[in-house]
């Protein structure tokens, strides 16, 4: 498989690590969007959120669970932060798997477009 984020769970690709399990793993992105920007993905390849079936749903719940812990650990827990998946082209997803964004630090944008 020649997927960027698959490569970067196998250690052939170099990536800051924030958090890793059995089934996730987190690191910064190499282009931050904000001072607290870390990318959340599942260790197991899923597409986008178009692949999320009721048999490995249960990973979406891990990812959310690890986002609340690394908010806390990083600090932008009491002042807010947020967590965003794009899912297709249209909406702006360039590696096509699933992942989520914590977004944090700064006062964030609230405009969507």
């Amino acid at each position: 498989m020649d997927c960027l984020f698959c490569k970067i769970i196998s250690g052939e690709i170099p990536s800051k690590k924030v958090y890793e399990d059995e089934t996730v793993y987190a690191f910064y992105d190499i282009a931050p969007m904000a001072p607290v920007h870390v990318l959340i993905i599942p260790k197991q390849h899923l597409s986008s959120i178009n692949d999320v079936t009721p048999e490995n749903s249960a990973v979406i719940a891990h990812i959310y669970e690890v986002a609340a812990q690394l908010a806390k650990e990083l600090g932008i827990a009491e002042s807010g932060y947020r967590v965003v998946s794009n899912c297709g082209a249209d909406a702006g997803q360039t590696v096509f798997h699933l992942h989520f964004h914590l977004l944090g630090g700064s006062k964030l944008k609230v405009e969507m477009c």
